[in-house]
């Protein structure tokens, strides 16, 4: 089993801009490219997509205008690696909110492919009193 090297911490931080940048253009190429042809997403209302199905929800059209990832941890263990973190965004109807998800890829050859991802929508954080 190869050993996780700073290259595939770097790759897998990569793909995960890369991922978010697809989702704010649209850009299905990308997705069709990285995500496993077995690939099942859970968004944040529960709705199951198979890999066809997100990509006929990518090809809608951006709902996003802007994203922010925060917090994104990277760990990787043997062929699989859990990507995390907190995106903050702004939908098209100018609404903003939170969630916070977990990819999980796969080596596949000398990169990696995206299996699954679940989307958690969060409360949008306040400013602490006092």
């Amino acid at each position: 089993m190869p050993m996780a090297t700073d290259h595939d911490h770097a790759r897998l931080h990569q793909l995960n801009e890369q991922y978010i940048d697809a989702v704010l253009n649209a850009d299905v190429t990308w997705y069709r490219q990285h995500l496993a042809d077995d690939f099942v997403c859970i968004d944040a209302e529960a709705k199951i997509f198979d890999k066809d199905g997100f990509l006929q929800y990518i090809a809608l059209g951006p709902y996003l205008t802007d994203y922010k990832l925060e917090n994104v941890t990277v760990r990787i263990y043997g062929e699989t690696s859990l990507v995390q973190a907190t995106g903050l965004f702004t939908r098209k109807d100018g609404a903003s909110g939170m969630c916070r998800y977990t990819d999980i890829y796969v080596r596949s050859g000398n990169d990696w492919k995206v299996v699954s991802a679940q989307i958690t929508r969060a409360q949008a954080r306040t400013q602490a009193a006092g």
